[in-house]
């Protein structure tokens, strides 16, 4: 029997993030976190997602700036 392998997650570079835009989507947000859709959709819900959030509609929006800062990026 071989071993299972771990999904491996996507290392977001400082370039990457940077060249997102101005906003993006909570699933990428989360993954550059280093935070899984699930969770990162509930953190959205439960207003506790590390960065801040903008909500239109049933979409969670979230500045590329707070990611930066969260992360304390070069700009």
């Amino acid at each position: 029997m071989s071993p299972q392998k771990t999904p491996s997650r996507r290392v977001w570079t400082s370039g990457q993030v940077q060249s997102l835009g101005l906003v993006t989507d909570v699933v990428t947000a989360g993954a550059i976190l280093g935070i899984g859709r699930t969770k990162a959709y509930e953190l959205a819900r439960l207003d506790q997602f590390p960065v801040r959030i903008i909500r239109v509609g049933r979409r969670y929006i979230v500045p590329v700036s707070g990611i930066i800062a969260a992360l304390d990026l070069p700009d």
